[in-house]
C-alpha cells in the first residue's frame, strides 16, 4: 500500500545525506518532497500541512548526535510524527465481556462480510474465546448465504438469519442463540448503503439500542483514499465508532486513508484486512508500519508471520542444509511453498531493514500459485538422486522430467536457473546471519 510513499520519502531524505547539520535551507527540499509525496497519496491537506509543520520544526530542533548523520536524525523525525499520526500504539479490541458483541458497519462493497470471517477467526486463535457471526444484512443479495458459507468453511457457528426478517429482530433472536450456543464474542453483520445517509444510520441507531456493543467497528476501504475520512466522520458522529478496520490495503492504495482517518477522527485504526483469505487480518501497529514505510524493517511482524507458517524444527534442518550445502529441489519446494503462505520472499525481505529496495528485484522469486504448481510437478517427477543433485540433469534427464511432469524443458532450465538463484541468495543471508550487529547483520537507520 505504501510502496510509492516509501520511495518518494526515502529519495527525499539521501539529498539530507552527507550534511554537517540539520538546516532550514538543507531540508527544505526534502519538506517539499514530502508534502508533494503525502498529497499524491492522497492523504487529507489538513493532516499534510500538521504533519509537515511538525517535522520542520522537531527536525530544526535536533542536535545531531555523535555518529549519527542529519539523514538518520531527519528519518528519526519523520519515522516518530508518522508514528504519532497513525495513533502512537496499537488499541485491543475490547472483548472482555462475556457475550462481547461487536458491531460491523460501513459502506456496500467496503468488505464487511469477509471482515467478520476474519475477525471471527482472529479472535478464535488468538484470544482464545469462541466467536459467532450475525448476518443481519438482508438487503444484498447473498449477503446472509456468504457470511453462512464462510462460517461452514471455517467451523464457525452463524445465527440462521432468514432474508424476510428485519434487522432489528435478528438481533433481538439473536441474543438467546448467543446464550444457547455459548457464544462469547457475537459478531454482527450490518448492512450497508452506497452512501452515508438518514434511513441507514437509523437502522444500526435501533439495533444498537437492542443491543449494546462493546465495540463498534467501521469497515472502511483503504483504496478510497481521504474519502473513507469522510465516510467516518459520518458514521461516527451518529453511533460513536470504537475502531477502524482498513481493508483492500494490499491493493492499489496508496496510503491517504491510514495516514488521514486517524488523525482527523479520533478513532483508532485497530486491523488491516490484506488478502482476501480469511487469516488475512493484522493487528495495526503504527509503529511498525512507519519503520516499513521507511525502510527500517518491522522484525518482530515477520517473526510473528514466520511462527505462524514454518515448524521451528524444519527451519533449523534447512539452515544446516543451506550451511552445509546439501540444501535440495525438494528443500526448495518446502521454502518456496512456506514463503507464499508468508506473502512471497519479495515481502518477507520489505520487513528486513534497508532491504526495501533488493526487496523489488526480487519478484522472481515469488512465484504465482500457478507456477508453484508446476514447480511442484517437475520436482515430483526426478528421481531422489536428482533432487538431491541438480547437477546431474543432462537434457536426456531433463527431457524425460519434462514429459513426467507436462512441462517444457525450458521450464525445467527456468527452475534450476530459480533454485541456483535462490541458494546464492540464502547463503548471502546466512553469511550476514553470522556477523554481528543483530538479525542478518542489518542494523537500524538510529
Amino acid at each position: 500500500m505504501f510502496d510509492s510513499l516509501s520511495d518518494k520519502i526515502l529519495a527525499s531524505v539521501k539529498k539530507i545525506r552527507g550534511q554537517n547539520k540539520i538546516s532550514e535551507s538543507n531540508i527544505e527540499e526534502a519538506i517539499k518532497e514530502i508534502r508533494l509525496s503525502l498529497l499524491e497519496a492522497d492523504v487529507n491537506f489538513k493532516v499534510v500541512k500538521s504533519f509537515i509543520d511538525k517535522v520542520k520544526v522537531k527536525a530544526l530542533g535536533q542536535d545531531v548526535l555523535t555518529n549519527v548523520n542529519p539523514g538518520q536524525m531527519f528519518i528519526k523525525v519523520v519515522h516518530d510524527e508518522l508514528v504519532t499520526t497513525l495513533g502512537g500504539g496499537a488499541v485491543e479490541i475490547n472483548v472482555r465481556e462475556n457475550p462481547s458483541v461487536i458491531f460491523l458497519v460501513g459502506l456496500q462493497g467496503a468488505g464487511k462480510t469477509t471482515t467478520a470471517a476474519k475477525l471471527a477467526l482472529y479472535i478464535r486463535q488468538k484470544l482464545g474465546k469462541k466467536p459467532g457471526l450475525v448476518p443481519a444484512d438482508i438487503y444484498r443479495p447473498a449477503a446472509i448465504d456468504q457470511l453462512q458459507t464462510l462460517g461452514k468453511q471455517n467451523n464457525l457457528p452463524v445465527y440462521p438469519s432468514q432474508a424476510s426478517m428485519k434487522p432489528e429482530e435478528i438481533v433481538e433472536k439473536a441474543k438467546a442463540w448467543a446464550r444457547d450456543n455459548m457464544v462469547e464474542v457475537v459478531i454482527v453483520d450490518t448492512a450497508g448503503r452506497l452512501q452515508v445517509d438518514d434511513e441507514l444510520m437509523a437502522e444500526l441507531e435501533r439495533i444498537k439500542n437492542i443491543w449494546t456493543p462493546q465495540e463498534v467497528l467501521l469497515v472502511a476501504d483503504a483504496m478510497l483514499g481521504q474519502q473513507s475520512v469522510n465516510v467516518a466522520e459520518g458514521f461516527n458522529g451518529r453511533l460513536g465508532l470504537t475502531g477502524l478496520v482498513l481493508t483492500k490495503v494490499d491493493g492499489d492504495a496508496r496510503g491517504g486513508a491510514a495516514l488521514s482517518i486517524r488523525e482527523v477522527t479520533g478513532v483508532p485504526i485497530k486491523f488491516l484486512g490484506i488478502g482476501e483469505k480469511v487469516a488475512a487480518l493484522e493487528v495495526f501497529h503504527p509503529d511498525r508500519l512507519a519503520k516499513r514505510i521507511l525502510d527500517m524493517g518491522d522484525v518482530l511482524s515477520l517473526v510473528e508471520k514466520a511462527q505462524e507458517v514454518i515448524d521451528e524444527k524444519s527451519a533449523r534442518e534447512s539452515a544446516k542444509k543451506i550451511m552445509n550445502k546439501s540444501f535440495g529441489l525438494d528443500d526448495f519446494l518446502t521454502q518456496i511453498q512456506s514463503l507464499k503462505k508468508m506473502g512471497g520472499f519479495e515481502a518477507m525481505l520489505k520487513f528486513l531493514p534497508g532491504m526495501g529496495e533488493v526487496s523489488k528485484q526480487l519478484k522472481k522469486m515469488s512465484p504465482p500459485d500457478d507456477e508453484i504448481k508446476k514447480i511442484e510437478a517437475i520436482i515430483r517427477s526426478m528421481t531422489l538422486q536428482e533432487r538431491r543433485n541438480h547437477k546431474i540433469l543432462n537434457a536426456s534427464r531433463r527431457q524425460r522430467i519434462a514429459n513426467g511432469s507436462g512441462t517444457q524443458v525450458q521450464d525445467i532450465n527456468k527452475l534450476i536457473r530459480q533454485f541456483e538463484e535462490s541458494q546464492k541468495m540464502m547463503n548471502g543471508l546466512m553469511k550476514m546471519g553470522m556477523g554481528k550487529g543483530g538479525l542478518g547483520g542489518l542494523k537500524l537507520p538510529f
